[in-house]
């Protein structure tokens, strides 16, 4: 119920979460982790942020800069120039476009493109930003970027008692003392010689030097290598807390915090840093962990809401790979209803992160997408809204499945239908009887048959039309390709040759569905054409109290009765 409950307001869309929205990753970079350079050209990643969406994304995530591991930081000249030919593109197919940006210039650009959602990956830290959004209507998403989002804390200095330290002082020298005494016996000299000279000494308070441990100090843990191919490619990953001295010195740390936490994460050897230290459980303890990623992810929402951000417009996202362990990632992946609990709408972001692959076994990024799904089907049991992910079609079909089983949900939607060719009335009736026979679905009303003038092209026979109400638990795109069967069985001709708006046996056209937000080539929700088609509104009125008013507050602009096409022109009978 908490799930159906959240809305999530996003410029002139509202996405609902009565089940969980699909977010494709389309990044116009050269050089992301998993994809990079694929969809580099405008015309590509285009073309595939269209594909996503008819393959069942609701979201395009469109990002010009990768965040990867060791990233080259990207100027927002550079990023806009990336970037707003595709948002502009997509925003005008009817698409709820993500910009992904860190950049207050890039984000203002790209929601006056068109672009209904701000996807900062610094989590609003930046104050030109805050200041932007506060002033937009467009949703946010908050992401906790490990250290980058950490703000400063500042601690009092606390004096210590000096007749206390000096009581430590000479305590520490005592156990030096008779350490070095219990060194210097010849069975202990004798055993030392065996099994290895101290090889280093450490200094206590007062210059006293304490010796090793018979055993000596323990071994330096080896350095692994990184492959090259794993420098050119990783996932968005963890980061070790500090960068050695010797690094430090070879090659100094960039002044943009983002860039170099993540130069940080690409050195696997400092981002997975061993310890001599054992444990006594697999994972660490998840107490601190969770007040800082909530406790940040908690400060940030209440500052925009203060800033006067509404509730509604916001939706959180812990950050998989930014600043955390593979352990951490999987601490706050196991923590996911904490999350939720929030209040918000909750993002999972895992798609192909390197702790991902660290738990498959997959070594290779773009081979992790099976795994990505098991991970998300987690978040979305403990309550996950979205879940960003590079493969929209694979986990669209996925998700399902799933849902189809697990989740009985059924939905109003409505079908217009229309003909002009053959017994027009005997289509329409043999249409409603087939649409009945589609998996989980069934038809719980119809209007009356109406007769209308042709619409758009005018040289051609007398409409028959009306509208049916149906109930599914079908997706939109999965209930649209059944539609479509109907057709190509009862003789619509969809083929190249075929006039646009012409003649046809039958029309069957997916109206709206309750809940339902979707844009692409494929198939808009709602469909863009009800308000100036008078032979679908006025058979609506025979299921429906005021269609135009209800329409309206979908976001549809309704015309009046004179300025519509397909005007009604008489009664044909009941179905």
């Amino acid at each position: 119920m908490a799930n159906d409950s959240k809305t999530w307001r996003c410029g002139k869309y509202e996405l609902s979460f009565d089940r969980p929205r699909i977010m494709g990753v389309l990044n116009v970079t050269p050089d992301s982790f998993s994809d990079g350079g694929e969809h580099f050209d405008p015309d590509a990643a285009i073309e595939y942020g269209l594909a996503m969406l008819d393959a069942g994304a609701d979201i395009i995530d469109v990002g010009g800069e990768s965040t990867r591991p060791g990233f080259t930081p990207v100027n927002p000249d550079e990023e806009a120039r990336r970037v707003l030919p595709v948002v502009r593109a997509l925003a005008k197919e009817g698409a709820i476009v993500s910009i992904d940006t860190r950049h207050v210039a890039v984000a203002k650009a790209a929601v006056r493109c068109g672009a209904s959602i701000v996807n900062d990956v610094t989590g609003f830290t930046d104050p030109k930003m805050v200041e932007f959004v506060k002033t937009s209507a467009c949703g946010v998403i908050v992401m906790h970027a490990g250290e980058v989002a950490a703000p400063a804390r500042t601690h009092a200095t606390v004096q210590l008692d000096t007749s206390a330290a000096a009581f430590v002082a000479e305590k520490a020298r005592e156990a030096a003392a008779e350490a070095a005494r219990e060194a210097e016996k010849p069975g202990r000299r004798r055993r030392g010689k065996l099994l290895g000279e101290p090889k280093s000494e450490a200094k206590l308070p007062g210059g006293v030097v304490q010796p090793s441990l018979p055993f000596g100090d323990p071994e330096p843990a080896a350095e692994q290598e990184t492959p090259a191919a794993e420098q050119a490619a990783p996932a968005a990953e963890t980061v070790a807390p500090e960068v050695t001295p010797a690094a430090a010195e070879t090659e100094p740390e960039p002044s943009d915090h983002l860039v170099a936490m993540m130069r940080r994460s690409a050195r696997r050897e400092e981002a997975y840093a061993p310890t001599s230290q054992l444990r006594r459980f697999t994972l660490p303890d998840s107490a601190p962990i969770m007040r800082r990623v909530m406790g940040f992810l908690s400060d940030q929402a209440r500052a925009l809401i203060h800033a006067g951000v509404s509730r509604d417009r916001i939706c959180i996202d812990p950050g998989p790979g930014f600043g955390k362990t593979a352990n951490e990632d999987i601490v706050i992946q196991r923590e996911t209803a904490k999350m939720a609990s929030l209040g918000y709408p909750l993002m999972c972001a895992v798609s192909r992160k390197r702790f991902v692959g660290a738990v498959s076994g997959v070594t290779e990024a773009a081979e992790r997408d099976a795994a990505t799904f098991g991970v998300c089907l987690g978040a979305i049991q403990a309550g996950a809204n979205i879940v960003r992910v590079h493969d929209a079609a694979g986990f669209a079909q996925f998700l399902n499945g799933y849902w189809a089983v697990a989740k009985p949900q059924p939905r109003r939607a409505f079908v217009a239908v229309g003909s002009n060719l053959g017994h027009r009335c005997d289509n329409i009736r043999a249409a409603r009887d087939m649409i009945a026979e589609i998996p989980l679905t069934c038809v719980s009303n119809s209007s009356k048959i109406y007769e209308s003038e042709p619409a758009y092209e005018t040289r051609q026979d007398a409409f028959a039309n009306a509208v049916i109400e149906i109930k599914t638990e079908l997706a939109p795109l999965v209930l649209l390709d059944e539609l479509m069967k109907i057709e190509a069985e009862l003789g619509r001709d969809r083929s190249k040759k075929a006039k646009a708006n012409g003649p046809r046996t039958i029309d069957l056209d997916l109206l709206w569905m309750d809940g339902e937000t979707h844009g692409g080539k494929k198939l808009r929700l709602p469909h863009p054409l009800i308000g100036e088609r008078d032979f679908v509104l006025v058979p609506l009125e025979d299921l429906m109290h005021d269609p135009a008013r209800f329409f309206r507050y979908n976001g549809v602009e309704v015309k009046e009765p004179e300025d519509r096409v397909g005007h009604i022109v008489g009664e044909l009978g009941r179905m």
